[in-house]
């Protein structure tokens, strides 16, 4: 299926957007009860992972997620920059001094899960040090074009930022040289889910759907699955995700085929 270009500058239905809260308590519910189920999943080799916040948000509220991970057996940590203000308000030499240190420290290769906006973060930093990054996840990002008049988000970002919110987003579709995931909903709230997507990327690139709103994607048990069975993924043997058995229930079938162009 391809994506409408006109369709992608929307923002998503305001429907969507005035539900965001409640369908984040909903979904804090039922990661609380899929805990026993994620628990059990297998465990990780311990390299480095650094979830780095969508915008506004900060460490506080990746907290569960960094939790997990780090009972998964990984070195998880948050990026330790305070709240996510956005790139105007962020020295980016400070986050790449940061997977430097991990990377030294450890002698593995670093992965970056990045919600939202952190999401086009740990995106750009694997394509400046790709020998750094062992693979990069983003949930709900903002990483294709039309941008600024697919997401609600956006007048906040401009009013914020000391740059008026003018990037240099030229790049941010393209994919890095790294095997990277792109997990996005139909139901996003925040952001036309299209821009979310990875196209004319490459062959470790891919898009995985799930059932969620924006702000609850890192308290989402399904989310949390998939990063699970990401980070299992060896630096050399990587594999897409598959749907297979049960996943079926919990997986929508991919609207867009990450490394299609069109």
């Amino acid at each position: 299926m391809k994506t409408c270009p006109e369709r992608s500058k929307r923002p998503p239905p305001l429907a969507l957007t005035l539900l965001e809260a409640p369908r984040t308590l909903a979904e804090k519910s039922k990661l609380y009860l899929s805990r026993p189920w994620l628990n059990r999943l297998p465990k990780g080799d311990g390299h480095p992972v650094m979830v780095i916040p969508g915008f506004t948000g900060g460490d506080g509220y990746n907290q569960p997620l960094i939790k997990f991970l780090q009972c998964q057996g990984y070195n998880a940590v948050g990026w330790n920059r305070g709240r996510n203000w956005g790139h105007g308000l962020l020295d980016p030499e400070i986050l790449v001094n940061r997977v430097n240190q991990l990377y030294n420290q450890s002698g593995q290769s670093v992965s970056l899960i990045g919600h939202s906006l952190g999401g086009v973060y740990a995106r750009e930093i694997a394509k400046l040090w790709p020998h750094e990054v062992r693979q990069v996840i983003s949930i709900g990002s903002p990483i294709g074009g039309g941008r600024t008049s697919a997401s609600y988000a956006n007048s906040l970002y401009k009013l914020l930022s000391p740059h008026n919110g003018v990037d240099d987003d030229a790049k941010w579709p393209e994919a890095p040289p790294v095997p990277t995931t792109a997990i996005y909903s139909r139901t996003d709230g925040i952001i036309n889910w299209r821009i979310a997507l990875q196209s004319n990327g490459h062959e470790r690139t891919e898009n995985i759907e799930v059932y969620s709103c924006h702000n609850a994607m890192t308290v989402n048990a399904a989310v949390w699955y998939i990063i699970n069975d990401r980070l299992l993924q060896p630096r050399a043997g990587w594999q897409p995700f598959t749907r297979k058995g049960l996943r079926r229930l919990l997986f929508p079938a991919p609207r867009w085929s990450a490394s299609r162009s069109g």
